[in-house]
C-alpha cells in the first residue's frame, strides 16, 4: 500500500488501486492509473534511469474533425495560440520560460483529437507542468498573436501551391473526403482563413477543450507521490467547460473512379496520390495489412520502390500507407515522375495492385514479418514513445497489451491472410486519383483512365 495522500490532493485525485505501477512482461510497462475528479485520466510509469520526464495528453473531440466546414483550420490555430500567452504571461514570456527550462511544449491537432507534448529534465518538470496547465486553463488568445498566425497561414496556402508534392496531398484530401469531417484541412483554406476571427477561435476552445474524457501520461524519473502533489496544484484544478464531440462518421466509400487533374503550368514533374477505403483502428486485419503494406510500398525494397525506382528509374520515391481512424480508414499510394512518364508509372501501379491480389511468396511474407518485428519494438523504448503509446491506445479503445497482440498477429500472418487483405484493401475500380502537373502535357496521356475533372492550381481552395 502507498502512504496516504495529503488531504488537498484528495480533492482532485481518485486513485485506481487495480492499476499499481509495476513492470509488465509485455512491450509496454503497466502504468499506475490516476483519475482526476475533473474527468482527466492519467497514466504514470516510473523510469528512474535518467533524470527526464515526458508528458503526453490527447483530448478526443478537440481535433480538426470537430470544426465546422466554414471554420476550417480553426483547431490548429487554436492549438498554436495556446502556447502564445496566458492571462499572466505574454507569448514572449512563455517562450523565454520554456527556453530557460530547456523544455519543449507543443500543442497540435489531428482529425480526432488535440495533443499536448511536453518534455524536460525531472528538476524542471514542475514548472513545465505549471506552464502547460495555465496554457490549457487560461489562454490569452491575444488579437495581435492571432493576426500574426492568420497572416502566416494565408501566406502558407500560397507557398503550398508552389510545392506540387505538398499540394497534391491537400487536393487529394479534399477530393477523397469532401465535406466529411475527417477531411478537414489543418491548414485551412483561403475562404475560411479570410473570415477567421479570434472570437471563432475562442468559441472552439470553449466548446471543445475539456479535461473530461482526456487521457494523459507521465513517464520518467519523477516519483508517484511527487507527481500526485504536482497534479493537485495544476491539472487537478483544470476546469474546461467544453464537452467531447460525438463519434465521427466513417470515411467516404468511393464508388467508381474519381479522377482529378490539377493544372500547374510550370510543373516539369507530375505528382499523384491514389486512395481507396482502408480499415479502422481496431480491425482484426491490422497485422496482415501491415505485412501487406510493408511488401507493397512500406519500405525501400517494397514492390513500388523496386519497380518504379530501382528497375525503371522513374522516380526517387514511391510509397503506400494505411491511415486509420476509429470509424474507418484510407489506403493511399503516391509518387511522382517526369510529365511524359506519368501514364507508364500509373500502368505499373495498377498492375502491381492486381499482382498483389494473386498473392506473395512465402519468403516475401517471412521477410516482411521479420522487418516489422525488428522495426516496431524500438519505437516503444523512449519515455516519449511510451507516454504517447499509452494515451493513443486509450483514445483508440485498445488495451496496453495491444503492441504484443499486434506482433503476435504479424508473426502468425500467412500468405493466405495477406492475400485476403490485398483482395479486400487494394483498389480495383473504386478509388480517387489526383494528379498535379502540367495539364497541356499530361492530360492526353491520362485520358485512357477515364474522364478527368481539371482544376487550376491558381483557383481558390483545394
Amino acid at each position: 500500500m502507498k502512504r496516504a495522500i495529503p488531504v488537498l490532493s484528495l480533492l482532485f485525485l481518485l486513485l485506481l488501486p487495480l492499476a499499481a505501477a509495476q513492470p509488465s512482461r509485455g512491450m509496454l510497462p503497466l502504468p499506475e492509473t490516476i483519475r482526476l475528479s475533473n474527468g482527466l485520466t492519467l497514466f504514470y510509469v516510473r523510469v528512474p534511469d535518467l533524470p527526464l520526464v515526458s508528458f503526453r495528453m490527447v483530448l478526443p473531440g478537440a481535433g480538426s474533425a470537430a470544426e465546422p466546414m466554414e471554420n476550417e483550420g480553426v483547431s490548429s490555430i487554436m492549438a498554436e495560440l495556446l502556447t502564445k500567452g496566458t492571462s499572466k504571461m505574454k507569448a514572449e514570456d512563455v517562450a523565454e520560460a520554456l527556453d530557460s527550462l530547456g523544455a519543449d511544449l507543443k500543442i497540435y491537432t489531428t482529425p480526432e483529437y488535440m495533443a499536448v507534448d511536453a518534455d524536460s529534465l525531472a528538476s524542471q518538470f514542475p514548472r513545465l507542468l505549471e506552464l502547460t496547465f495555465h496554457s490549457l486553463q487560461d489562454p490569452l488568445f491575444a488579437t495581435q498573436e492571432f493576426d500574426l498566425v492568420k497572416s502566416q497561414r494565408i501566406d502558407g496556402i500560397k507557398a503550398i501551391k508552389d510545392n506540387a508534392g505538398y499540394a497534391v496531398r491537400l487536393y487529394f484530401q479534399r477530393a477523397y473526403f469532401g465535406d466529411n469531417p475527417l477531411g478537414r484541412l489543418s491548414s485551412g483554406n483561403e475562404t475560411s482563413l479570410n473570415t477567421m476571427s479570434v472570437e471563432k477561435v475562442k468559441d472552439f476552445y470553449k466548446a471543445r477543450v475539456t479535461p473530461r474524457g482526456a487521457y494523459a501520461a507521465v513517464v520518467g524519473s519523477l516519483s508517484s507521490q511527487e507527481l500526485k502533489a504536482l497534479l493537485s496544484k495544476t491539472l487537478g484544478k483544470w476546469k474546461g467547460a467544453g464537452s467531447p464531440a460525438a463519434p465521427l462518421p466513417p470515411p467516404p466509400q468511393p464508388k467508381g473512379k474519381t479522377l482529378i487533374l490539377v493544372d500547374k503550368p510550370d510543373a516539369t514533374q507530375a505528382y499523384w496520390v491514389l486512395g481507396a477505403p482502408g480499415y479502422s483502428a481496431n480491425d482484426p486485419v491490422t497485422p496482415s495489412a501491415a505485412v501487406l503494406n510493408t511488401l507493397f510500398g512500406g519500405r525501400f525494397t517494397s514492390w513500388l520502390s523496386t519497380e518504379l525506382r530501382i528497375k525503371r528509374g522513374l522516380t526517387y520515391g514511391a510509397s503506400s500507407r494505411f491511415q486509420t481512424f476509429l470509424s474507418g480508414g484510407v489506403f493511399t499510394a503516391s509518387s511522382y515522375t517526369k510529365n511524359d512518364k506519368i501514364a507508364e508509372m500509373l500502368d505499373i501501379v495498377f498492375s502491381l495492385f492486381e499482382k498483389a491480389k494473386s498473392g506473395f511468396a512465402p519468403e516475401e511474407i517471412e521477410s516482411a514479418r521479420n522487418y516489422i518485428q525488428g522495426q516496431f519494438p524500438p519505437t516503444l523504448e523512449s519515455n516519449e514513445a511510451i507516454a504517447a503509446s499509452l494515451v493513443q491506445l486509450m483514445a483508440q479503445g485498445k488495451s496496453f497489451s495491444w503492441p504484443d497482440e499486434y506482433l503476435r498477429g504479424v508473426s502468425s500472418s500467412t500468405p493466405e491472410t495477406v492475400q485476403a487483405a490485398a483482395k479486400r484493401l487494394l483498389p480495383a475500380q473504386d478509388y480517387v486519383l489526383v494528379v498535379v502537373g502540367k495539364a497541356a502535357e499530361i492530360e492526353p496521356l491520362l485520358a485512357k483512365y477515364g474522364e478527368w475533372k481539371v482544376k487550376k492550381i491558381t483557383d481558390s481552395g483545394f
